[in-house]
């Protein structure tokens, strides 16, 4: 088991969750919506297990992987990107299932999903898997697995200051 491995899991299943909401019949509201309350728990427990497990140890280790500068750049970014995403998801929350408008917010969800997943796939992960030895992400693995099997029905989703949380898992 792999950290890096079921973060990219975890992000398929992202992608494939907004392909089935696009593809169903915006009269079925009851599809729609139990879809997309599975998405939305994913989204929040695994940026969750994310900034609890993957980036404070990226930050320790890491030193900026494809166009980032640094690990700190990386996890900065992510952890305003995290946030974007859980703003736009509770938005969803704000229209009718199936609405023009609740399609138009999953759509932004989606959208700030999607970059949020190529930029983490092409820095944090790549930095991650250059420096990390293979037992740390075994062991990473099984504690991020464990975080979302605790949480497969989400987290309260909260927003953080990413200066903040970057200035408090900066390498000692």
């Amino acid at each position: 088991m792999d950290i890096t491995q079921l973060i990219l899991d975890d992000h398929a299943e992202q992608r494939k969750m907004f392909a089935q909401i696009e593809q169903i019949d915006r009269s079925d509201t009851a599809a729609l919506a139990a879809i997309w309350n599975r998405l939305k728990a994913l989204l929040d427990s695994h940026a969750e297990a994310e900034e609890r497990f993957f980036y404070p140890r990226l930050m320790q280790i890491g030193t900026g992987g494809g166009d980032a500068d640094s690990a700190a750049d990386e996890t900065e970014d992510a952890i305003e990107d995290h946030n974007d995403i859980r703003d736009t998801g509770d938005a969803v929350d704000e229209h009718p299932v199936g609405s023009d408008g609740w399609f138009e917010a999953v759509n932004k969800c989606n959208q700030a999903n999607s970059d949020h997943m190529a930029e983490e796939e092409r820095q944090g992960l790549t930095d991650f898997r250059r420096h990390a030895t293979l037992d740390e992400r075994h062991a990473l693995a099984v504690r991020f697995a464990q975080f979302e099997a605790e949480h497969r029905m989400g987290v309260t989703p909260v927003d953080k200051d990413p200066k903040a949380y970057v200035k408090d898992h900066a390498p000692a």
